[in-house]
């Protein structure tokens, strides 16, 4: 997918992560479809589609597409001019979701390394309960950190939280302030929710509890069940402080009202776990933007909606020009 420039032809077989029929400003049917691969996704159009034939294929099926590549506002896309449904039994669902970059086995070797690493004891157990539930292992290891923005892909979240975990590590020194007990354990669960609230085994989505209750509330629930295993390891109650202040850094990691965040962090771990989560984040986002952009001859990538800017890649090589259309 990422090899894929202006004016190509395709012929190939992908999974369907999204899936529209709309009509455009004559009325006429168009099927509006983001195509995926492990390499990545590009939106797509049908033009002429009929709702008998949107109805023959949903979102996680795969097609066989043929079709040729334009770009248009900046964007790359393919417009189809054939899909065909592919019998998912002759295919190999890891060639179509992204998976991580990064060694799977390290990460997680990594993610044990540093949470062994807690000395208080209750918060040393309740990370135990965690990495001692091989489901929840299987599941924090292949899940992605979203659906479309940063880390969407398979161990996403596990690389999102391993990062995150190494940084406060490095810098916990530099703010004496800080628990770094409470600050690595609340990065850790910051984002447990996920496990439960994505569905990844084929196409990326929301599972139904995750649309009606969302990560954070998850995330919480989670915590409690595994408080309850942590107190029978120690013999003793967890302190409920502790269990407070963990709370606190799961609801209010997203760090404003408008973000999702029903509350504003109110602790020092917790308003370094947003700015954690968020520098790791944002960096990640850029970087896939700058570097997956097919407009190679601009300077700049096209204007990012939910950036609310354009990012700027350095002066163009074919010219040494910078490019002039700055307008989103």
């Amino acid at each position: 997918m990422n090899q894929l420039s202006n004016g190509d032809a395709v012929d190939e077989s992908f999974l369907v992560a999204d899936k529209q029929l709309r009509a455009n400003r004559q009325g006429n049917l168009y099927l509006h479809l983001e195509l995926r691969d492990k390499t990545g996704s590009v939106g797509a159009r049908l033009w002429n589609a009929s709702e008998g034939l949107a109805r023959t294929f949903d979102p996680g099926d795969y097609l066989r597409v043929k079709g040729k590549t334009q770009v248009f506002q900046g964007a790359l896309q393919l417009i189809l001019s054939h899909i065909e449904v592919v019998d998912p039994t002759k295919i190999e669902p890891e060639d179509y979701l992204p998976q991580s970059t990064q060694n799977v086995a390290r990460l997680t070797a990594r993610l044990r390394e540093i949470l062994l690493s807690i000395s208080n004891p209750h918060l040393r157990a309740l990370v135990e309960c965690f990495l001692i539930d091989e489901e929840f292992v299987r599941k924090f290891t292949t899940a992605p950190a979203g659906i479309k923005n940063h880390h969407a892909y398979h161990a996403g979240l596990l690389e999102h939280v391993v990062t995150i975990l190494t940084i406060a590590d490095r810098i916990v020194d530099l703010y004496p302030e800080l628990d770094r007990d409470l600050l690595l354990t609340g990065i850790f669960l910051h984002d447990i929710g996920k496990v439960s609230e994505l569905s990844y085994d084929r196409a990326f989505a929301y599972s139904d509890e995750g649309q009606l209750v969302g990560h954070l509330v998850m995330g919480v629930e989670m915590l409690r069940d595994k408080v309850e295993q942590s107190a029978d390891l120690t013999g003793e109650p967890f302190p409920n402080e502790l269990l407070l202040r963990l709370k606190h850094m799961i609801v209010s990691h997203h760090g404003t009202h408008e973000f999702g965040s029903p509350k504003l962090p109110m602790t020092l771990e917790a308003i370094a776990l947003h700015y954690l989560d968020n520098l790791d984040a944002k960096i990640h986002t850029f970087s896939r933007e700058i570097r997956d952009d097919p407009c190679r001859e601009s300077s700049w990538t096209p204007f990012q909606q939910n950036l609310g800017r354009r990012l700027f890649k350095g002066i163009a090589q074919s010219n040494g020009l910078p490019d002039e259309s700055m307008e989103p």
